[in-house]
């Protein structure tokens, strides 16, 4: 009997081996630590974005300027004209073509080029940027220039609009700056160089300005800041209050030109056309 008994706990003890411990919670072991969140990513400066609708980013340029053949010879004969009078990339062709913010709601072009009887007035405006405004503030992007006289009335714009004759440039700065830095730099730099370029200064929203060559003034639309810019007002431009007046024009209504600057080519009524950056104006490829 003995003999069974032991024989019996022989073979039963292997088997109680071959039976797997059952885990215990071990509260002192650490649990694996959860993903750590992605650093958020520092918003990229774009002061121009709140001013440029849709279709009028650099995309928007490029399908305009494909969607009629005729318009690259326009843009290469502006950008040529800029060229001769040694202005051409101040700031890029394309974006001197920008119309008015609203252009959708207008019926109007996101872009457009515009008649050669107007474009020896941008020449003094951008002589001005070019002297006295990026070396002061830095590199600026424009977002409405030329607007013609329907679109111009449709956006809002002074009958009297210096955007109506291609001698104004609303813009933006490219660097980051504070308002009240803005404004106080382009003031002091308007005191004391803008009145031989004949330039008009104005400051809207946020980071928008404006800048003309029709005539030496000054107006500032937010009166919080007026002690950082004092407007420079003429009773002839009350009646346009924040808007560019009248370009002086010679007798018979041709618009006035100054002896430097070179003369735009003959009107031709089937080339009409705008360019992008390229050396001739034409879109470039992205890099």
């Amino acid at each position: 009997m003995r003999m069974l008994l032991l024989l019996l706990l022989f073979i039963a003890a292997p088997a109680e081996a071959q039976i797997p411990p059952v885990p215990v919670p071990d509260s002192a072991t650490p649990s694996p630590a959860p993903a750590s969140p992605q650093t958020a990513q520092p918003a990229v400066w774009d002061p121009a974005a709140a001013y440029i609708a849709a279709g009028q980013d650099e995309p928007g340029y490029r399908s305009w300027y494909l969607a009629a053949p005729w318009r690259a010879t326009q843009v290469k004969a502006l950008n040529a004209y800029l060229a001769s009078a040694d202005v051409a990339g101040v700031v890029p062709t394309w974006q001197l073509l920008r119309t008015a913010t609203s252009w959708q709601e207008c019926g109007g072009q996101p872009f457009e080029v515009p008649p050669t009887s107007e474009w020896p007035h941008i020449i003094q405006t951008l002589r001005y940027i070019r002297d006295y405004v990026i070396p002061a503030i830095g590199p600026v992007e424009p977002v409405s220039v030329y607007r013609n006289p329907a679109l111009n009335k449709c956006a809002g714009g002074a009958p009297e609009s210096a955007h109506k004759q291609d001698s104004a440039i609303d813009m933006v700065p490219l660097k980051p700056i504070a308002r009240e830095a803005l404004i106080k730099t382009l003031c002091d730099t308007h005191t004391g160089h803008g009145e031989p370029y004949g330039a008009g200064l104005g400051f809207y929203a946020f980071l928008r300005f404006h800048v003309d060559s029709s005539k030496f003034r000054r107006w500032n639309m937010d009166p919080e800041v007026l002690s950082l810019c004092p407007p420079i007002i003429h009773p002839s431009d009350i009646a346009s209050v924040g808007q560019p007046a009248a370009a002086a024009a010679q007798p018979g209504g041709a618009p006035a030109i100054a002896p430097n600057q070179p003369q735009p080519p003959p009107a031709d009524t089937k080339s009409r056309i705008p360019v992008s950056q390229s050396p001739d104006g034409s879109p470039t490829p992205r890099h």
